[in-house]
């Protein structure tokens, strides 16, 4: 048995602080943009059947237990309590957290206590830029903030991220633009959140509505190359996209130049939620020294499966280029997934491996150790965070 007794969680989010009924916590289990077709359930999904094998033995309950009677048991112990449970059990010691997505979500310092873990929070671009905007009457007045609040950022945060998708190829071409440019999209941006906001009739609330979305492209990527100057990894959402953000993400291919452009600056790139681009992921990883490759949710979506996908990914990346994160938002059971799907792949495909005689088990648990937990731990700096 392949052993990876601590898992560093490089890319997740908060989870919710409410208790859910059956029809609110399948639109969370769900990765569809509204409820199931009539007569379906989301538990009827690889997620689904792993969330039923791996969270109700957390509870006290059997394995497979029916949804009803595990949602039950989740509400008889309460919010707290089940999210204690769950998140403890989940194997996760250290959390890296994208404070970006909106609802009434944990920080970074709740989820720790929750999980009996550190904690560390990953600062989303577009967001950042929404709360600058909001207190900024001018161009000017926004750009200086702007770039004060990168440093400030960076100061504190792990690593940045985007959610930047194919909608926004223009934000990774491979230049950062030239000053006229970025002042010319920040008062384009500028005037229309401030048309939206009248025609709302909404105060300003520090975002732009969907939180990543709606950021001027030639802005978007000003502050992907501020980021980029700041020397912490950056983080960029690839694969396929969030109906329930309205937020596409982009290809990898369209990544490539970015990629390349950023070669030799001394920053690193994590391409996250790679699936199902997750080969050429993979492949870009181990073409450039400063990039790394998520497995992400790709693992806990897949379920059954994720052996498969697993092995597609170390077909490619070199093996110190490859990080766990469960992908986990909203509910703690998908972090617990996350999780054990990730370890039960990892020992299936390494032990497998090793049972064949083409690993020892000496490197299959130094490789194991460091997928878990080593590279993430060296890209963002933790045992210096």
């Amino acid at each position: 048995m392949i052993d990876t007794p601590s898992l560093v969680d490089q890319y997740c989010h908060g989870v919710l602080r409410t208790e859910l009924g059956l029809g609110t916590f399948e639109a969370h289990l769900g990765r569809a943009s509204g409820p199931p077709a009539p007569g379906t359930t989301f538990f009827d999904t690889q997620t689904g059947f792993a969330v039923r094998r791996w969270c109700p033995p957390l509870l006290g309950l059997e394995p497979h237990c029916p949804p009803a009677r595990y949602l039950a048991r989740r509400r008889e112990l309460g919010v707290l309590e089940a999210g204690r449970r769950l998140l403890r059990g989940s194997g996760i010691s250290t959390y890296l957290v994208d404070t970006g997505l909106p609802g009434d979500l944990t920080g970074p310092r709740e989820l720790a206590l929750a999980g009996d873990a550190e904690a560390h929070e990953i600062v989303r671009l577009e967001l950042l830029a929404g709360q600058v905007a909001d207190t900024s009457g001018t161009v000017e007045a926004f750009l200086a903030n702007l770039a004060e609040a990168v440093h400030a950022a960076a100061a504190s945060a792990v690593a940045f991220t985007s959610v930047a998708g194919a909608g926004c190829a223009l934000a990774f071409a491979p230049e950062p633009p030239g000053p006229g440019e970025v002042r010319g999209a920040a008062g384009r941006w500028l005037e229309h959140r401030a048309l939206a906001r009248a025609a709302r009739r909404e105060a300003p609330s520090g975002g732009a509505g969907v939180a990543g979305a709606g950021v001027d492209p030639v802005l978007l990527r000003h502050l992907l190359w501020s980021a980029v100057a700041s020397g912490l990894p950056v983080q960029l959402h690839a694969g396929a996209g969030d109906p329930r953000q309205r937020i596409d993400r982009a290809d990898p291919t369209l990544l490539t130049d970015f990629v390349r452009a950023t070669a030799g600056l001394g920053t690193d790139i994590v391409l996250l939620h790679g699936y199902p681009y997750h080969r050429h992921a993979a492949h870009l990883a181990g073409a450039f020294p400063h990039v790394y490759a998520d497995l992400g949710p790709a693992l806990a979506h897949t379920g059954a499966r994720a052996a498969e996908v697993l092995a597609e990914l170390l077909e490619l990346a070199p093996f110190g280029k490859l990080l766990f994160s469960s992908g986990g938002r909203e509910l703690p059971e998908l972090h617990v997934v996350g999780a054990r799907v990730f370890r039960e792949a990892l020992a299936r495909v390494l032990g497998g491996w090793v049972g064949d005689g083409a690993w020892s088990l000496r490197d299959a648990e130094r490789v194991a150790g460091m997928i878990a937990a080593g590279n993430a731990r060296r890209v963002y700096r933790l045992d210096r965070a």
